[in-house]
């Protein structure tokens, strides 16, 4: 029910109306017929009768001749004239204004296993843009304070407008059904401020729905480990990042581009952790790698006790207690 809500909010406001109407005169059409089907032989010819009269216009081609159907009759006359308007008046009011809440960021978000975004930049939107181009994308909430309105026809996410560490805005977002949830850095704010702002977003998340999924953005490298004792199950150093791959631009060796190249490799590939199946413990990293290419994955390095290994030699054995990287296709 709540899919064919947001499917038909999502329709321009005409065809909603015209949709409405159509469902409303097919109902008295279909009640006619079965009332008196000597003079209205089909469901077609009642529903024909319904539109005619309940637009007022009155051919005459058809018309009941029971009590009971002229009693149908003037309750569609009655609607045509009366209770079709103005519901037509009120759905048009009550739509429009509900579409305006939608952009405001002022109606509560009602579907579960969603994930929730905070702050509405230019990383979360190209972030909505790769996810929609998946075989199920998936369903976003994005909360953000500084934002007046998102146009809710123009961006495939739910818009929550308030502070995320608030009860009442975690509530629209409907935090207790979120599956994950992304928390980025506030770039009109200083670095500190930001990071805080942050962590105080966790601890406030963690509180409504302690088994939630938290990846948080940082930015200062002391601020780290806060994030992390607050809940954060995964902590992004995007400063950390865009230094490295700086460096790696600043020196790179033509025709290699660092930043197009591992741009290409996060949109279209998945970098994923597995367990060893059986028949690869104790056999060389060069086995594996083979295995998983014939899978169209790439086998890049291992985790061994919590360090992670890149460049592994080909002869070094797998263990049982060993987690693989692997690189594949989304």
């Amino acid at each position: 029910m709540y899919q064919f809500v947001q499917v038909y909010f999502r329709l321009p406001i005409f065809i909603r109306l015209l949709l409405t109407v159509i469902l409303f005169m097919t109902f008295f059409g279909i009640v006619i017929h079965f009332l008196e089907p000597g003079h209205f032989p089909s469901i077609f010819d009642g529903i024909w009768w319904a539109f005619v009269t309940g637009s007022t216009v009155g051919y005459g081609d058809y018309v009941p001749l029971s009590t009971v159907g002229r009693m149908v009759a003037i309750l569609l006359i009655l609607a045509g004239g009366g209770i079709v308007t103005f519901y037509m008046a009120t759905v048009s009011a009550s739509t429009i204004k509900y579409e305006r809440d939608l952009s405001n960021g002022k109606v509560a978000f009602k579907g579960n296993n969603h994930i929730i975004f905070v702050g509405w930049n230019e990383r979360t939107r190209q972030l909505i843009d790769i996810m929609q181009n998946q075989k199920n994308p998936e369903k976003v909430v994005v909360i953000d304070k500084s934002m007046k309105t998102l146009p809710y026809n123009k961006y495939p996410v739910h818009f929550i407008r308030g502070d995320f560490y608030e009860d009442e805005t975690l509530s629209k977002a409907n935090i207790s059904q979120a599956r994950k949830a992304l928390i980025t850095a506030d770039p009109s704010k200083r670095e500190e401020e930001s990071d805080q702002s942050v962590i105080l977003g966790i601890v406030a998340m963690k509180g409504c729905n302690p088994d939630l999924n938290i990846l948080a953005e940082i930015l200062t490298e002391k601020q780290v480990i806060n994030a992390e004792r607050a809940g954060a199950n995964d902590v992004i150093r995007s400063n950390d990042f865009m230094s490295s791959l700086f460096y790696h631009e600043l020196y790179r060796n033509d025709p290699v581009q660092p930043f197009k190249l591992l741009l290409k490799i996060l949109t279209e590939e998945q970098f994923y952790e597995l367990t060893p199946p059986a028949h690869l413990i104790e056999q060389p990293f060069s086995k594996g790698a083979a295995y998983y290419a014939e899978k169209t994955s790439i086998l890049i390095g291992l985790i061994r006790q919590d360090a992670l290994l890149i460049n592994v030699n080909p002869d070094e054995t797998i263990h049982d207690d060993d987690r693989l990287v692997l690189l594949s296709p989304k």
